[in-house]
């Protein structure tokens, strides 16, 4: 009697580390929240970079989900174009096809603040088609053209759905989704065993190294 209380006890542990695990990584989908639940006002820029009527932030968030919504299969590859055109991208892709069909051509834009800013990219050798798909340089140009804003999650009315996020050798999109605590989803794109795009992943990270926003 007592082993089997032993055992069934041990399968409940194993069951609940394996549930707690699933959370952890998003294979669980976790509950979402929006800025009103928060009270938060909801951030509008003042600009339309592409003219179609659209503010560039809540342009940036739609062409993002419009992005995703393809299902992109996760590969590292270099294009002769700059931009994935076979289905395959990588966590840079995400961020540079919502900018791309917001009016900001991030391939062309990289490389011309590479021109022009040389010394402050570690570039042995300038490649247009692939320089603005690295992590580290979209880092520099974000920092030299951007809006830089709090790495602080807890700040949660700073955190907007369109902002970028930059983490140690990854980047992503801010959601306009919220979890209990208020703190953001993030739109990203990671590895080949990733089950969802958008997921509740800031707090389980502590490698943040830039927030910022495009207008």
């Amino acid at each position: 009697m007592k082993k089997r209380i032993i055992v069934s006890l041990a399968i409940v542990l194993v069951l609940l580390v394996i549930f707690y695990a699933l959370y952890i990584f998003n294979y669980i989908p976790h509950k979402m929240y929006t800025n009103k639940d928060f009270n938060i006002t909801t951030y509008i820029s003042k600009i339309d970079k592409d003219g179609d009527g659209i503010d560039d932030q809540t342009d940036i968030l739609n062409n993002v989900r419009d992005y995703i919504s393809t299902k992109p299969k996760y590969k590292s590859k270099y294009y002769a174009n700059g931009y994935p055109d076979d289905g395959y991208g990588v966590c840079t892709d995400v961020v540079t096809f919502g900018l791309k069909n917001a009016g900001y051509d991030l391939m062309q834009l990289v490389n011309n603040d590479i021109e022009k800013n040389r010394d402050k990219y570690n570039i042995d050798t300038i490649d247009k088609n692939i320089d603005f798909r690295r992590v580290s340089n979209l880092k520099v140009y974000f920092q030299n053209n951007a809006i830089a804003l709090t790495n602080d999650i807890n700040k949660i009315e700073e955190w907007q759905g369109g902002d970028i996020v930059i983490f140690n050798n990854h980047i992503g999109i801010v959601s306009d989704k919220r979890n209990k605590k208020g703190i953001t989803f993030i739109i990203h794109h990671a590895n080949p065993f990733q089950k969802n795009y958008e997921e509740d992943i800031l707090e389980s990270r502590n490698d943040i190294i830039g927030h910022y926003r495009i207008s």
